[in-house]
């Protein structure tokens, strides 16, 4: 009898690529002394548009990871991007202390972002960017909300010219 592999046939892949970003160990104290559990950053993207950010933490690594998975699926964005896969103008934004700034490139120049900026706009698809993180911060999962933040910017900026548009030609 053959074994089910994974996701069933071989050509069948899963929805979203997921890739770690941050993953600690956490404590809290209580009265016998520490209580240790593990949290963990993902991020997930179906590489053509679609990314989220999420948190998991529980007392298994494995426990937590599939919660920062769902979480992830659950906060998904889409994103709205030009038809060679870059975005349509200059956005930044801040969360906490950590700052992106997400600019377009010319076509061909490839993504050039680095530490969690660059793994969200990989999982997202976006191609042809240069990414700036202007922040002292290093923590990854602050990095990583305010580029996910950036990004809806641009979905933002766009729905309400969209609506201006429709509001002029009437």
């Amino acid at each position: 009898m053959r074994r089910t592999q994974k996701y069933g046939s071989r050509s069948e892949r899963p929805e979203f690529d997921q890739k770690i970003i941050d993953i600690s160990r956490v404590a809290r104290v209580v009265a016998g002394g520490r209580r240790f559990s593990f949290r963990v950053a993902i991020v997930i993207g179906n590489r053509n548009g679609q990314v989220g950010v999420g948190l998991g933490k529980a007392s298994d690594t494995s426990l937590a990871i599939e919660k920062a998975a769902r979480l992830a699926k659950k906060n998904c964005i889409k994103l709205n991007l030009t038809k060679n896969k870059s975005i349509p103008h200059e956005t930044e934004a801040k969360f906490t202390q950590a700052k992106v700034v997400i600019r377009p490139a010319r076509p061909g120049k490839g993504l050039v972002a680095g530490s969690s900026l660059r793994t969200v706009l990989e999982l997202g698809g976006v191609k042809d960017v240069t990414g700036k993180i202007i922040s002292r911060s290093k923590n990854k999962l602050n990095i990583a909300r305010a580029s996910i933040k950036a990004l809806e910017k641009l979905n933002y900026a766009n729905s309400s010219n969209k609506t201006e548009n429709k509001k002029q030609e009437k």
